[in-house]
């Protein structure tokens, strides 16, 4: 197995010679800022709870458990006081230089956002945008965090709040994954990182990827290893910490 250090010199030599980067990345990229991931031995899929968790975050569950849903969300996933990691500060100053053209993320924390990155595609959505079903008026995470009722509801016309994350059962946004393959689709350089690559539609996105160097990263191995000219298991935060933009 190589160091870490070999795996930033042989990585930082790719980043160096691309004109056009995108970097996509899963829950393994927010894990270092304290926030769970799914699969992993202490992921939310592996915890224990009078449901189960991959069931509490599906379309069918909002709508026929809200009052569980809110408590498992508030609790495990609406967690705003966790800040960005070495990762999300790295890829900030990439776009600044501009190098990185787009991230594209499965995740839901608006982590690269608060690191300083503009053009981030979302796929999964935001705990930072909530809207009343009803009225469709904005509420940010820190109200639906505060409110004192369990379930949040709108207090312009009582309609009930629901998180702008697309949760099992829905269908990503059409213009969202156009925006993410084509940005995937005119990179030079694709460094996966954080994912297993094992949710669909997003999973299937590499597929789009026709440029000079596929990059993978992530703890544990993948099935797409193999179709990567570099595969690298180490931990992002520490990996990108040695890295220059």
């Amino acid at each position: 197995m190589t160091s870490i250090q070999e795996d930033a010199a042989v990585l930082q030599k790719l980043i160096d010679n691309a004109h056009d980067i995108v970097f996509f990345g899963g829950a393994g990229v927010s894990t270092e800022s304290g926030i769970p991931d799914f699969r992993s031995k202490d992921g939310l899929y592996n915890q224990k709870y009078k449901y189960d968790p991959e069931d509490i975050i599906s379309s069918y569950f909002f709508v026929t458990n809200t009052a569980e849903f809110y408590r498992f969300y508030k609790d495990r996933m609406l967690l705003l006081d966790k800040k960005p990691n070495a990762a999300h500060y790295y890829l900030a100053k990439l776009e600044q230089a501009g190098k990185l053209k787009a991230i594209v993320t499965q995740n839901i924390d608006g982590l690269h956002q608060a690191a300083g990155s503009k053009n981030v595609i979302e796929l999964h959505g935001s705990v930072h945008r909530n809207y009343c079903q009803q009225c469709g008026a904005f509420y940010d995470g820190e109200f639906v965090k505060n409110t004192k009722e369990l379930i949040p509801h709108c207090p312009k016309c009582g309609g009930l709040i629901k998180p702008d994350v697309v949760l099992y059962g829905e269908s990503l946004d059409e213009q969202v994954i156009t925006k993410a393959m084509v940005s995937i689709t005119n990179a030079d350089l694709l460094i996966v990182a954080g994912t297993s690559l094992v949710v669909y539609p997003a999973a299937s996105f590499i597929d789009y990827f026709s440029g000079k160097h596929l990059v993978l990263i992530n703890k544990d191995p993948t099935a797409v290893d193999s179709r990567a000219e570099v595969v690298i298991h180490q931990k992002v935060g520490e990996l990108f910490s040695l890295l220059k933009a």
